[in-house]
């Protein structure tokens, strides 16, 4: 088998030594394809950059590398070192230039050829450089929250735990293999630290103590392409053993006024090119291939064509002390090139995607917070400060990239979606990745959609919420509303209302024109299956014609369990007491992966949906909901939509979708560091529109929550595929409890306003979408909160 031929569809290839070596026969165009192919399998159409700046804490370095005017003798520098001063001056320069990235950049230990270094460290206090930079990575980080990235050179063990704990990232260039640099004549000559076993040994030490790692190969510095081979090959078997390489840089040698390779050849853009291929073909689709744009201005479609998918740092502030002479592109040009070559520009942290979703595992605990805070649910850096429940922080505007246009698988899947055949996994992921312009295609389709199926008119149903308990002997990590036993923490008191006090406020309710109360609350330790049929046994004596919209999945499975009898007996109880349908919630996110993280304790998606099928199968409706933007990402918002789709096929009770963001603010596991803050605001566009893609034509109703959207968000999500605007609520308490600021009552005169104002007819419903009986509606507009 030709060896163009062979499947990459793995991580990691699988290559081996000697066909990867034959890869140099090969012609360069198919080499491109394949590698660009690879690229397109595991980043789709994004490209990314690190928002930076670069602090040259010092330019001494015992090492005399041939190519370099970074280091430089101490006669040359007004100090050995930056002081903590002159440091904190760089990094807020760069935090007001919207950077995110501290990039320290340093000569190799130069205290130890060095007695200016020696004494600069022994009168600031520091037994070494690390010592130092460990400290200052420290201080910019406290003082002004860029995540640091380091690198220092050569480190031992000791070193990289001590720096691990003040970083996000560290890096070191393997450069090359070849021992052949490190004789005489060779650019390596004199420079120990850039012995090949030496930086092998840190990298691998590195990955020993789960520190995400950049690395990569100096090209055109005197190597020939069998050993730029080799030196891909060693990070490879690296790569593979511990998994913390998370990119491969690809440089090409400038040669440089004053150095000994002042009149050495630079590598053409045919090597840089094949050298970018290659490596993208034997690291596989997923890794982050990158190359510097400022050292190949004007080239970045052919870098892109070659296989990158991320550009490095690019600084607003600093220029490139490394490659002074090449300053870095402009962003606006750098995101028009990127677009030039069909891709998207996209801003990242200094540690990529993939570790920073994992933080717990390669994060020291200081750093898990802020990067969980500052990413989106794809890992890249999130693109405005809106967020669920939040009421003083405007509806950000979707940016679009001039020249951009999205890709055919794109392209396919809407189009997929948009004849009601059903999409699989990898196209609702992609649907999800949508960013600028793409995300106005997929709102306008899904609003196309909604208007084909239901119409314009909205429509809504005046109800009341009586959360019955607080207190709840269940941990769901997210919960700021219940309450253990003896708990006065976070927000109110615990509490459990009578049986008096339940009718009573579903007496208000329906004078008050509801036509259903949705009842719902902690599992209290001391309820049984009776408790929730004497609620109601008592509601409907007093109200025969409320509809009782009550008992999450939770509750229905706690009950029955209680009462010792199976699931489908217990609830044909409920019915016959007077249960008129169930309310979806409880599934968070139907996918084990995240509930065991995130509600470990709570009945798992089998069981949920065991729990579903039997109420639907007994005659009962119920809503599903989707709880998104926590520690879950596309690929579980995809299984969660997939996993409905499938239900509704079989049993068709489901009367709508409700999408619900993570409100934050006083959610416990937000608190303790451990979750992102809540969707973006494209993440919860997407949702309520992709929603309305996915579940078509078997879900016709897709609902947003006011509660936690607000009236502009609400108004938004009516031009993305909405058809429906929920509850009037009159006391909602649970999303309140979590930190939202978007009030506990929507009253009909309110509902009808907003809706008014978006041009869009309104009527109230049943809980079942039938129209409200005209009493009711008179009985809504009559009564005041």
């Amino acid at each position: 088998m030709n060896i163009i031929d062979k499947n990459f569809s793995d991580v990691t290839v699988g290559l081996q030594e000697t066909e990867v070596l034959n890869l140099s026969g090969m012609p360069l165009d198919m080499l491109l394809t394949q590698a660009a192919d690879l690229r397109d399998r595991g980043h789709g159409p994004l490209v990314g950059y690190s928002r930076k700046v670069f602090i040259p804490l010092t330019q001494l370095c015992r090492d005399v590398c041939h190519y370099c005017t970074f280091a430089k003798a101490p006669k040359k520098l007004e100090a050995a070192y930056l002081n903590p001063d002159q440091v904190l001056a760089i990094a807020r320069a760069g935090q007001k230039a919207g950077c995110k990235e501290a990039l320290f950049t340093l000569g190799d230990k130069p205290e130890l050829r060095y007695s200016t270094a020696r004494k600069a460290l022994e009168k600031m206090g520091y037994a070494s450089t690390i010592e130092y930079l460990s400290a200052m990575a420290e201080l910019v980080f406290r003082e002004t929250g860029l995540l640091p990235h380091l690198n220092p050179g050569v480190m031992n063990s000791e070193e990289i735990a001590a720096l691990r704990k003040v970083s996000v990232s560290m890096g070191i260039m393997l450069e090359s293999t070849s021992p052949r640099l490190l004789q005489k004549g060779g650019c390596h000559f004199g420079s120990p630290d850039k012995d090949p076993l030496v930086r092998l040994e840190t990298i691998a030490e590195a990955g020993r103590q789960n520190v995400p790692f950049t690395s990569g190969i100096l090209i055109g510095i005197g190597e020939t392409r069998r050993e730029r081979i080799e030196s891909l090959l060693a990070l490879r078997d690296l790569y593979e053993r511990y998994g913390h390489l998370q990119e491969i840089i690809i440089q090409n040698f400038r040669a440089k006024p004053d150095t000994l390779m002042a009149d050495a050849p630079e590598p053409d853009l045919t090597e840089l090119q094949w050298t970018i291929a290659v490596a993208r073909i034997i690291f596989g689709p997923e890794m982050n291939i990158q190359a510097p744009p400022n050292l190949s201005q004007g080239c970045a479609q052919d870098l892109i064509a070659a296989g990158i998918n991320d550009w490095g740092g690019v600084s607003p502030v600093t220029l490139d002390h490394v490659n002074p002479e090449a300053p870095w592109p402009h962003l606006d040009d750098l995101a028009c090139d990127t677009a030039s070559a069909g891709k998207l520009l996209v801003e990242r942290l200094g540690i990529y995607p993939a570790f920073a979703g994992a933080g717990q595992t390669w994060l020291d605990p200081l750093f898990l917070a802020p990067v969980l805070s500052a990413i989106d649910a794809d890992g890249l850096v999130r693109n405005d400060e809106w967020t669920p429940g939040d009421a003083l922080v405007s509806l950000p505007q979707i940016p679009s990239t001039p020249g951009f246009i999205s890709d055919g698988n794109f392209d396919r899947a809407l189009d997929k979606a948009l004849n009601g055949d059903d999409l699989n996994e990898h196209e609702i992921c992609r649907l999800f990745a949508a960013r600028d312009g793409e995300v106005g295609q997929i709102t306008q389709a899904a609003d196309n959609l909604r208007q084909k199926v239901c119409g314009d008119t909205v429509s809504y149903v005046v109800t009341r919420n009586i959360n019955y308990t607080n207190i709840c002997y269940f941990k769901c990590r997210f919960c700021a509303f219940s309450k253990g036993k003896m708990s006065e923490n976070l927000r109110g008191r615990p509490y459990d209302l009578s049986l008096e006090e339940i009718t009573s406020r579903a007496r208000d309710a329906w004078d008050r024109g509801a036509v259903e109360v949705c009842l719902q609350g902690g599992i209290h330790p001391k309820y049984t299956g009776q408790t929730y049929l004497d609620i109601l046994h008592a509601i409907k004596s007093e109200l025969p014609d409320m509809h009782v919209h009550a008992f999450s999945p939770l509750e229905i499975q706690q009950g029955a369990q209680t009462l010792d009898i199976s699931i489908g007996n217990f609830l044909g109880r409920l019915i016959d007491a007077g249960l008129g349908s169930l309310p979806g919630t409880a599934a968070e996110i139907l996918d084990d992966e995240v509930r065991m993280n995130l509600c470990p304790d709570k009945l798992n998606t089998a069981e949920w949906f065991e729990v579903i099928d039997t109420a639907h199968r007994l005659g009962l409706k119920s809503t599903a909901t989707i709880m998104f933007g926590h520690i879950d990402q596309p690929e579980h918002w995809a299984r969660h939509l997939l996993g409905l789709r499938n239900q509704q096929k079989r049993t068709g009770g489901f009367t709508e979708l409700v999408p619900l963001p993570f409100v934050h603010m006083e959610s416990p596991i937000y608190l303790k560091g451990r979750s992102r803050c809540g969707p973006t605001w494209r993440e919860t566009l997407l949702m309520h529109s992709i929603a309305r893609l996915v579940l078509h034509p078997h879900i016709p109703n897709i609902q947003t929550s006011w509660v936690k959207l607000g009236q502009d968000g609400v108004a938004a999500c009516l031009a993305a595929g909405v058809n429906d605007l929920g509850g009037t609520l009159m006391d909602e308490s649970i999303t309140r409890s979590a930190g939202s600021e978007h009030g506990q009552e929507m009253t009909p005169e309110s509902m009808e306003a907003l809706l008014a104002k978006s041009g869009r007819p309104s009527r109230q419903r049943t809980t079942l979408y039938a129209d409200a009986h005209l009493e009711r509606r008179a009985a809504s507009f009559a009564q005041k909160a």
